[in-house]
């Protein structure tokens, strides 16, 4: 597996320019500043570029969290960060194992790199495999990417830095490891991908009873700025409701199709919900999502 992407790696390195992915930082409170994903699908138009990361400012250092799809995007988002601070990035963190949220660890191979233990294996174990997969879907984008898997494990209930104090949420549903944290400092709560936003969630690796049970504790906690994995920041619940509703009518219609015995293509078929139709990417995911879960709900009705 190395061989082969060392190959294709070195054969996008010595024919493509570098991948530019126009990146902006937009500061959304006190300190903190998010570059915003695309609320699409992996492509060679957008070159991964599709999810939310986030960095902190604070007097004692930067904290970056998530560092997005390639080596090109975490170099060109630590140039965004460099923009407006050249404070030392003390630490980077990733909050689960998708590759949009962590393969562009290499431009901050010098940091404290974080994430929860499972996590960190399934990185270790299954990186390669998502280089392979990207490389084949964004072309020029992947220029350069190695996997470099965080170097330790977030372990204690908070991770401080100057005035903020980020409380560690480990949490489960979209992923087995989902980290959420919250910053007490400013009430911003940054749910990773258990949050998406106007972009339906994906669902390779999830588990929606949990992933519906992990969304009501999230609204229980006081925030006043919520940050998505994917779309736009909100200051109220209507993210979290909006995932619910989703998350809820995915979970119905699967339920029901497996007691009717239906097959997939039959699924595929029923009406999709009127309020469901403007949020982005709904009939891909809902497909991807019924193909990867349906299995299981079948399984359960046997």
């Amino acid at each position: 597996m190395k061989i082969i992407i060392l190959a294709l790696i070195l054969s996008l390195s010595i024919f493509s320019k570098d991948f530019d992915f126009k990146l902006k930082a937009v500061k959304i409170t006190t300190d903190t500043y998010m570059v915003k994903g695309k609320k699409e699908y992996f492509s060679r138009e957008n070159g991964g570029d599709i999810s939310n990361s986030i960095f902190i400012i604070t007097k004692e250092g930067v904290i970056v969290i998530d560092t997005g799809s390639s080596y090109l995007y975490g170099k060109q988002l630590l140039k965004e960060i460099r923009k407006i601070t050249q404070k030392e990035i003390k630490y980077v963190i990733n909050t689960h194992h998708h590759p949009d949220h962590f393969l562009g660890n290499l431009a901050f191979k010098d940091v404290n790199i974080q994430a929860l233990a499972y996590t960190k294996k399934y990185i270790e174990d299954n990186g390669d495999e998502y280089i392979v997969n990207l490389i084949n879907i964004t072309l020029q984008a992947m220029k350069e990417t190695e996997v470099l898997a965080p170097n330790s494990v977030i372990k204690g209930p908070y991770l401080s830095l100057g005035k903020h104090k980020l409380k560690v949420l480990k949490l489960k549903g979209h992923t087995k490891d989902d980290l959420v944290l919250y910053d007490e400092y400013t009430q911003t709560l940054f749910t990773s991908d258990l949050v998406f936003y106007n972009r339906t969630p994906a669902t390779p690796h999830a588990d929606i009873s949990l992933w519906l049970k992990t969304l009501e504790e999230l609204k229980k906690i006081p925030y006043k700025v919520l940050v998505p994995g994917h779309g736009e920041i909100t200051k109220g619940k209507e993210a979290i409701n909006q995932m619910s509703d989703y998350l809820n009518y995915l979970d119905e219609t699967l339920k029901k199709a497996a007691r009717k015995g239906l097959g997939v293509f039959e699924i595929l078929e029923l009406q999709m919900p009127k309020r469901f139709l403007n949020i982005s990417m709904i009939n891909t995911e809902f497909e991807r999502s019924v193909i990867n879960l349906y299995p299981l709900y079948e399984d359960n009705f046997k």
